[in-house]
């Protein structure tokens, strides 16, 4: 089956594959008569039949549920255990390490598409560790009481309103929608490393700070990251119709917990600004 996502007609390949070669739900495994004289194995086993190659299961949306419920788990437990073990005087060393080391694990994750479990989970954890520790720098160390409980609200308050309005398809993942989605995700990023980079030699171009560029910029940064699950939700939709094996249900569900992290930062930032400070 065809779909407009690039990432998906890679995976939908690797699934026809498979499945061409008898490991999937459609390949000759699960045909009628493979195992028969003729169809299957020449080598036959010592009941005298052919042994016929395990069936891979195909993903289904709860097992997408499972995976996503499973790593927000891992990172939220990673997240209360960095603020509750790190002192005060680590913190800003650890947390910028643990988002360099999650931004390169990531990266790694999302160009090949690793359907890894371990490195998925080693993405949660790293970068529950980073939620945790920016989340504490902001409520401990800069003082903005309460900023932590409003941006996981905010958080999870945009997630299930996105989730309804694809559902109810008033939103949809067009082609068009798509590769601009993409090309504006992909151009965020570039501006954001550029930032970073600046931002180690002293030059500051207000885009990370309290003022009407940087609360501009944040916003359209959430917007962005909202507007991302639109594109999760495509793909596992798609990736189920397409047959996907179950192991990608772990590559869907990363990507569902990559937006929601995005999205947390960018509300905690925005909230810091109208409480009054930066970073």
């Amino acid at each position: 089956m065809k779909t407009s996502n690039p990432v998906l007609s890679r995976l939908g390949q690797a699934a026809e594959r498979e499945r061409a070669a008898g490991y999937g739900p459609y390949g000759p495994a699960a045909q009628p008569g493979y195992g028969q004289p003729g169809y299957g194995d020449p080598y036959p086993t010592a009941a005298g039949y052919p042994s016929a190659p395990p069936a891979v299961q195909p993903m289904t949306v709860d097992d997408v549920v499972v995976k996503t419920v499973t790593l927000l788990g891992i990172t939220g437990i990673s997240a209360v255990a960095a603020w509750n073990l790190v002192p005060d005087a680590m913190l800003r060393p650890i947390f910028f390490g643990a988002a360099m080391v999650g931004l390169v694990l990531g990266l790694v994750i999302s160009f090949m598409r690793v359907a890894n479990p371990a490195l998925v989970i080693g993405y949660a954890v790293i970068e529950g560790a980073f939620v945790g520790l920016v989340s504490k720098l902001y409520q401990e160390v800069m003082g903005f009481q309460g900023i932590v409980l409003q941006a996981v609200v905010a958080t999870f308050g945009v997630f299930f309103l996105m989730a309804a309005l694809y559902k109810a398809r008033v939103i949809r993942a067009t082609p068009k929608f798509t590769r601009g989605m993409i090309a504006i995700m992909a151009g965020l990023f570039g501006v954001m490393m550029i930032n970073l980079v600046l931002s180690f030699f002293g030059v500051s171009t207000g885009l990370r700070e309290a003022g009407p560029i940087g609360i501009g910029f944040s916003i359209i940064c959430i917007l962005v990251a909202s507007f991302s699950f639109i594109l999760s939700f495509n793909e596992v939709e798609e990736g189920v119709r397409m047959g996907l094996p179950q192991r990608y249900s772990w590559t869907a569900a990363f990507g569902i917990l990559v937006s929601l992290i995005w999205l947390y930062i960018e509300i905690l930032r925005l909230l810091s600004y109208f409480q009054g400070g930066d970073d």
